[in-house]
This record gives C-alpha cells, sequence and structure tokens, in this order.
C-alpha cells in the first residue's frame, strides 16, 4: 500500500543575521510535526532554507568589507549548523543563491510577463529596508514602517508590478471555498478583513535601485524581487520549472502545510496563492500562522539585552529540553514566552521531577526486587480499577496526541503526554510498590504493578519521540521496549517479559538559583536601552556636524569601583565628571579589575537616556574599542587634562 504524501515547509531564514531563539522555534515546531508524520507512516518531505538577497544584504557586506555571496556563506552556514544542533529531520535546505533556484526564477518572472501579469511603471513612496517592503503615504503616515517601526526612506524608482487585482476575487472565493486554508482562524480573519476587502494593490516585484538579486533576464537593470525570488522556494525546491516540473514536484505538490511567522502572513496567504494561480499551478493545502515566542512580554531586542541564541542554551541545558520548552510553552494562537526562570522551572516540574524520575525509580525497582527482569502475571487484587484506569489512560493519550498533532496543536500534545507520566507517578503512589516488596505473598502483586508502569512509559517513550527524539531513544533503550512503533500504542500489551537496562538519570533537577546566575551570566550581553541593533540595522548612514554636536562627551575620574553582583561581565563605576557624579554600568569586567579602573580617565557618553542593566541604574556610557578578543578604554593621552572636559 502506497504511503499518504506529506510536503511540510518552514518560512526560509533571512540571512541578516544568527537566528535567535524566537526564530529556531519554526524549524523545532515544523520538525515535531514532520517526526509525527513519518511516525504515523506518512512520506514526508521536509523543505528548510535561507532567503539571501536584498538590498539590506547588499548593504551590511558592503560594511563588512566583503562580497554579498561570502556575507551569506557565512551566515546561511550559522543557521543551518543552528538547524543541525536542535536536531531536526529536514530533507532538503534549499538556499535562493543555488544556481537552479535563481534560472527557474528567472524563467517564472518571464512567463508572468509574456502572459500580461507582471508591467513595467514607477514607484513613489516609502521603503522599509529591513523588511523590504513598500508603502504608501497613509500607511507612513507616520512616517515609520507600520510592521517594524523603523525609520522609512522615501522611493522613487523604475519598477515592474505584479496584477494582484486581477486575482482577488478568485483568492476571495478559494480562502471561502477551503475554510482550513488559512489557520489559526484569527489570522485568517485578519487577512480577509484588512487586506482583501479593502482590495489589492499591484505588487512591486522587481528593484533597480540594488545589484544583489536574480537578474531580470530582458532588463539588465533590475533584479527579481524578494516575494517572486522567496516564495518560489517551495516549488523549485521540488524541481518546478516552466518548461517541464521534475518527479519530485509532481509527486509532492501541491505542499501540505507551509509553516510560518504570524508577521509574514500576508504574503504566503495573498501573494503566494496568488502568483501560483497566475503560473496555473495548485494551491497549497494549508498555510499556519505561528505566534511569536516573546522574552516575558517583549520582543527580543540586543538592545534591550534579551536576546537568546539557542547554542547558547544547548550549551546549558541540552538539545531535548529546549525544544521540549519552547514547542510546550507555545500556545495554538497566542504568543508564547521565555525566560531563564521558566525554562528552569519547566525543566525541573516536567522533566525532571515528573518524567526523569518516573523511568528513573520504575527501573531502578524493576532491578532492585526482580533482578531486572519480570513478566505480567496479570495480578490486580482489589486495585484492578487502578489498573484499568492506567491502562485507559494509556491509549487514550495515543489517540488524543494524534487528533491533536493532525491540527497543529503540538504544545497540548505535549502536555497530554507529561499528563501519562503524572499519571503513571500517582499509580506509584496508589499502588505502592515499596509496601508490596515487603511481603512476599503480593510478590506477583508487585511484578504486575511494575509491568503496568514499564508498559505506559513504553507508551511516553513512543509518543514523545516527534518532540524529543534524543530522549526517546534513551527511554526505550533503559526499558529495553521490543515494540517501538507507533502502531502499538493502539493497545496496552499484556504478555512481554521485559528486562530492562541500569536506572540512568535522564533529567539531573537543577539548582534555581545557581543555574540562574551561571547561565545570565554567560548568555546576556546587555547594552544600554537606547543602544541601537546592529544586526538589524544595515549599515550606519551619513550625519552632520549638527548629528555629531548632539552627543555630549566628556573626560570623567573613576572614583570607586566595583562588581555588579550576579553578573560576572559588569563594573559599575561612580564617575567625577566635573562638578557631579554619575554611576556607569559597563560591560568591561573581562578585561578591567575594579582596582584598574580606580583613578583612571576615561571619556563619557554623558546626555544618553539613563538605563538599568541587571537592574542598577547606569548614567552614561564608558567609551571602548574592541579588536578581536582584546578591548581597551578611550582616555586622554595628557594627564593634565581635567574631568568635566569636554571632547569635540
Amino acid at each position: 500500500m502506497e504511503k499518504e504524501k506529506f510536503y511540510i515547509t518552514t518560512a526560509i531564514a533571512y540571512t541578516s543575521r544568527k537566528p535567535h531563539i524566537g526564530n529556531t522555534y519554526e524549524i523545532v515546531l515544523t520538525d515535531a510535526i514532520a517526526r509525527f508524520k513519518r511516525m504515523i507512516g506518512c512520506d514526508v518531505f521536509f523543505l528548510t532554507g535561507t532567503d539571501e538577497h536584498g538590498q539590506k544584504i547588499e548593504d551590511i557586506a558592503k560594511e563588512c568589507g566583503i562580497s554579498c555571496q561570502e556575507y551569506v556563506n557565512g551566515i546561511a552556514g550559522q543557521i543551518k549548523d543552528i538547524w543541525n544542533l536542535m536536531n531536526t529531520s529536514y530533507d532538503k535546505f534549499i538556499r535562493t543563491t543555488d544556481s537552479y533556484h535563481e534560472e527557474a526564477v528567472k524563467k517564472i518572472f518571464k512567463k508572468l510577463y509574456d502572459q500580461g501579469d507582471i508591467y513595467k511603471s514607477e514607484y513613489t513612496g516609502w521603503y522599509c529596508v529591513p523588511c523590504e517592503s513598500f508603502f504608501t503615504d497613509t500607511q507612513a503616515a507616520e512616517g515609520c514602517c507600520p510592521d517594524c517601526g523603523r525609520p522609512l526612506k522615501k522611493t522613487n524608482e523604475e519598477a515592474y508590478f505584479f496584477k494582484m487585482s486581477k486575482y482577488q476575487d478568485r483568492l476571495m472565493k478559494y480562502i471561502e471555498d477551503n475554510p482550513e486554508f488559512i489557520q489559526p482562524e484569527s489570522r485568517k480573519k485578519e487577512m480577509v478583513n484588512n487586506f482583501l476587502k479593502p482590495g489589492l494593490q499591484d505588487l512591486c516585484v522587481s528593484r533597480s535601485t540594488f545589484k544583489w538579486g536574480v537578474p531580470v533576464t530582458f532588463d539588465e537593470k533590475h533584479v527579481i524581487y524578494v516575494w517572486i525570488d522567496a516564495l518560489s522556494n517551495y516549488i523549485t525546491a521540488l524541481g518546478y520549472d516552466v518548461d517541464g516540473s521534475g518527479e519530485l514536484y509532481k509527486k509532492y505538490w501541491p505542499a501540505d502545510v507551509h509553516i510560518i511567522g504570524k508577521d509574514i502572513l500576508r504574503f504566503h496567504t495573498i501573494y503566494w496563492p496568488i502568483m501560483l494561480m497566475a503560473l496555473g499551478e495548485p494551491l497549497p493545502k494549508q498555510i499556519f500562522g505561528h505566534p511569536w515566542l516573546l522574552f516575558g512580554n517583549d520582543k527580543m531586542s540586543k538592545s534591550k539585552g534579551n536576546v537568546m541564541y539557542a547554542d547558547d542554551l544547548v550549551r546549558h541545558f541540552g538539545v531535548d529540553a529546549i525544544r521540549y520548552y519552547v514547542l510546550r510553552e507555545m500556545p495554538f494562537a497566542q504568543d508564547g514566552s521565555i525566560t531563564l526562570e521558566t525554562i528552569i522551572a519547566r525543566y525541573n516540574a516536567d522533566l525532571a521531577n515528573t518524567l526523569g524520575n518516573l523511568v528513573n525509580r520504575t527501573v531502578a525497582m524493576i532491578n532492585k526486587y526482580f533482578g531486572g527482569t519480570i513478566t505480567n502475571p496479570g495480578v490486580y487484587g482489589d486495585q484492578a480499577d487502578i489498573d484499568g484506569d492506567l491502562k485507559t489512560t494509556c491509549t487514550d493519550t495515543a489517540k488524543n496526541v494524534t487528533d491533536l498533532m493532525n491540527k497543529f496543536k503540538v504544545a497540548d500534545s505535549l502536555e497530554a503526554i507529561i499528563s501519562l507520566a503524572r499519571r503513571s507517578n500517582k499509580y506509584i503512589d496508589e499502588t505502592m510498590p515499596w509496601a508490596l516488596a515487603k511481603d512476599e505473598a503480593q510478590k506477583d502483586r508487585l511484578m504486575t504493578v511494575l509491568y503496568n508502569l514499564i508498559e505506559a512509559i513504553r507508551f511516553i517513550g513512543i509518543l514523545i519521540e516527534p518532540f524529543m527524539p534524543e530522549t526517546s531513544a534513551k527511554i526505550l533503550k533503559q526499558i529495553n521496549a521490543s515494540a517501538k512503533d507507533y502502531e502499538s500504542t493502539s493497545s496496552f500489551c499484556e504478555d512481554a517479559q521485559i528486562t530492562v537496562g541500569e536506572a540512568t538519570p535522564l533529567f539531573a533537577r537543577l539548582d534555581e538559583a545557581k543555574k540562574l546566575e551561571e547561565v545570565a551570566a554567560d548568555i546576556f550581553k546587555p547594552v544600554p536601552e537606547a543602544a541601537e541593533e546592529k544586526e538589524e540595522t544595515p549599515g550606519k548612514a551619513e550625519i552632520t556636524i549638527d548629528d555629531f554636536a548632539k552627543v555630549e562627551l566628556k573626560v570623567g575620574k573613576v572614583l570607586e569601583c566595583k562588581p555588579v553582583e550576579g553578573a560576572k561581565k559588569l563594573l559599575v563605576s561612580q564617575i567625577k565628571i566635573g562638578s557631579e557624579v554619575r554611576q556607569v554600568v559597563s560591560g568591561i569586567a573581562n578585561y578591567y579589575t575594579p582596582e584598574q579602573m580606580v583613578g583612571k580617565k576615561v571619556v563619557v557618553v554623558t546626555n544618553l537616556k539613563p538605563a538599568k542593566l541587571r537592574g542598577v541604574l547606569s548614567e552614561g556610557m564608558i567609551l571602548a574599542t574592541v579588536d578581536g578578543d582584546s578591548l581597551s578604554l578611550l582616555t586622554p593621552d595628557k594627564p593634565q587634562i581635567s574631568d568635566g572636559s569636554e571632547i569635540s
């Protein structure tokens, strides 16, 4: 019997900077769904990759003094390393600089132009470089991007446009006829009410003010803009070609689901379907817009000192613990939250106390009481109802996880599995194996209890594989499970002989205060709140002498200096600047001791907005230069320069 096909994709990651844990959530989420589909017997093709063209990349590469290709090679490598670190099982990693993709995109653009869906005109309006989006005067009323809030750039340039309005009614009807096309439901309402009903404007699909992109074959001044280039990856990766597509495309397209962030929903639910309609190709079956993973209640931002990266977190907690956290903490339709405190709390409560403790003590008891080998005597005594409830919970959990995962309710699926572990721990409390072990007459009852527990653990080990593959393998190896396939969770096995391995802890309980201090000191590199995020600002704009005059720089003398409690990299200094003393926090503890700082004259930005770093007020910024692993403070070269002297 032929397997059911299942084609799943992430959005391709933009190669402007290293992805933080919020960006990494998407690949882990998609991987969990792909692994689940494989587990239930589907023929899965899982695509991910990188989006590597655009003005932002060109600007950053120029600032770095390297070619665009060198720059994207480096970031794409970082992204792939993180995807691999997180144990994601993608089948293909596409890069939009891959030659086969670029050639297919050129043909797509030419076909759309030849059939009259693309035309040449001129664009006048507002452009956001980081978002790569154009906005009308109305949308740009505040002078800032309505999506990201950054300043917009007034633009006037020749461009090619796609006739979006031509396909608007057809797309509206498709969405009405296919109610599951956009999920969750709230996202569909947003797209229909905010974009389709007010009417679509024609879409700019080429640029002529930069060169880093796929060239338009019949007009050398233009490169193909992000929408056609990046969105086409979902079909070019399968071998789509306007002149005749390959076998992978014929086998897997249309996609069963595109997993994307809610911030790029418009591009995937409006632009992409219309492009496919114009090409005469089937539309994806579903587009799922997942919410964001926030730091507490805030978006992650380097300037706020709250950015977390997957490799840092994995170094401290392990791959599966971080996979578990991000999948468990993200609701179906609302934003999720991540902090070090909640990671540690969830780790201890669910992984160490509930799951790890269940496996460890069950295996330890089988080794202690029966030399590691048991069968099922089927002795229930007066606790048949308790045993029956555990067995029913196992099979019900398997069915529940299947139903939930088919709806992409990943957090709810994990909760169901951990609930089975809680029920199993409760079963231990109800049956009290340690008490049964004291009575030789209860030996068969004890063996029955432990058999039931191992079988429940087997269910957990199988069901948790899509979410925590390494942990699943460890559990099934520790209990030496003979049946590891998904089909075996349809019924509770009553007649196996089990020989367990050594009881090895899966997750050791963490000392919260100690772990929090250790991790925070390692991964957070705070900077004042007023600082810009360099990664998100492509290049530095030229300024005038008047702009520079807005920055107040003065010489200060350090009177006192000490470490910031709980922060290994921060020092707090009392700095005399003329007639006043300012408190300034600096991330220089790896380079200077407090004793070295006292008496030193430094250059201080004195009109910087005050900020709190690790709860300590900072009323300025000490200037320094960094070269590789070296940091040096800027100081006046003549000792007679007095504190309070202005620098101009």
